[in-house]
């Protein structure tokens, strides 16, 4: 709900929903049975950065490392919390200049320790850092042959298979740069494919390696994240995001997340038919209703963009791009959406029809 607001901007309305979010969350944690569970302690504190309350934020997820124990790189829910932190905190750098010294990389640090927690004092040892390095490198190759060796607690394995993937790979994009990151996403997205086609080959069914693609697209995700906030903050070719996007979108074209990234990153290209090609592979060769959701919110994102620059108020336009054949462009698409199975019976689909043509 918390969200809800933040994306509708009602600010008001922000306020008192942050309130009643608070006390719930305190409510909970004051049970006996709460204290010591992670998750909460880091919704609670993921509440508070949304609500703007940095300062706070830092002091509940600095509370909950501090009371977590240390398990380090070994507990999946430290490894979920610290990565969290770590990606907030990245977020608000401006540039990757100094990034070394930050207070991101003081908590990836600290994880790989197996000490109790300190909070950040302004300051990262070089020494600390090589010695992070080494122990994250170490514990990724062995969870990479473990976790894909056996099937025992193979769930909890790839889910710490992930936080663990997203640690190292933000603590080398934060202490070495991107192409190590990607290098690491990238070694990891192998391994995942490889043993998921093993194992497929071995049962002879899906149902033995179900965890290995969710792994495989959660971190796909963290890679393109990581790609998009790199372009954000300094100069970077497009094309290994789009190349990256593309792929993942192929192999999961119901994630809303990916496609959220693709038709963002498609706003900046003046040419549409790559992306009106691509959309159409995809729904050719899928039943998922997305493709075709995020393919009219594409066109009528550019259709918005037209009007906005034919009616601007700056003289003679010589507009290249007919509006029309933008029209009858997303009619077409709603036309051939309706008509495929998952389409006809989704609501949304024909409220967005109905909206347009109105």
């Amino acid at each position: 709900q918390v969200i809800q607001c933040l994306q509708a901007k009602k600010k008001k309305k922000l306020k008192a929903q942050g309130r009643k979010s608070k006390k719930l969350a305190k409510n909970f944690l004051k049970a006996p049975d709460n204290r010591n569970n992670l998750s909460l302690w880091k919704l609670y504190a993921y509440l508070e950065w949304l609500l703007g309350n940095t300062d706070d934020s830092r002091k509940v997820f600095d509370t909950a490392l501090s009371t977590a124990g240390t398990g380090g790189l070994k507990s999946a829910q430290l490894c979920s919390l610290s990565l969290l932190y770590a990606q907030l905190e990245v977020e608000l750098l401006e540039s990757t200049e100094g990034a070394a010294m930050s207070r991101a990389v003081h908590i990836l640090t600290k994880l790989t320790e197996n000490g109790p927690y300190v909070p950040y004092s302004g300051q990262v040892l070089p020494v600390n850092v090589l010695k992070a390095r080494k122990m994250y490198e170490h514990a990724l190759q062995d969870y990479l042959s473990r976790t894909l060796a056996s099937d025992q607690d193979q769930v909890n394995g790839t889910d710490q298979l992930v936080n663990l993937v997203g640690c190292y790979a933000l603590f080398q994009y934060l202490t070495v740069g991107i192409d190590a990151a990607v290098l690491i996403y990238t070694q990891a997205s192998e391994k995942l494919e490889v043993s998921g086609s093993q194992k497929c080959e071995n049962t002879g069914e899906n149902s033995g390696i179900l965890n290995f693609p969710t792994a495989l697209e959660a971190v796909t995700l963290l890679h393109t994240n990581l790609l998009r906030f790199h372009m954000k903050i300094s100069v970077y070719p497009l094309n290994p995001l789009r190349e990256a996007l593309t792929e993942a979108l192929k192999r999961y074209p119901s994630n809303q997340s990916l496609w959220r990234s693709y038709i963002h990153i498609q706003r900046k290209s003046h040419s549409a038919s790559k992306a009106r090609r691509f959309f159409d592979s995809v729904t050719r060769s899928t039943n998922s209703l997305e493709p075709w959701l995020f393919a009219i919110q594409a066109e009528q994102m550019r259709k918005k963009l037209t009007e906005k620059v034919q009616r601007a108020d700056v003289g003679e336009i010589h507009c290249t791009i007919p509006e029309t054949g933008l029209t009858n462009r997303i009619v077409a698409l709603f036309e051939h959406a309706v008509q495929s199975e998952n389409g006809t019976h989704c609501p949304l689909l024909w409220r967005m029809y109905l909206n347009f043509m109105v």
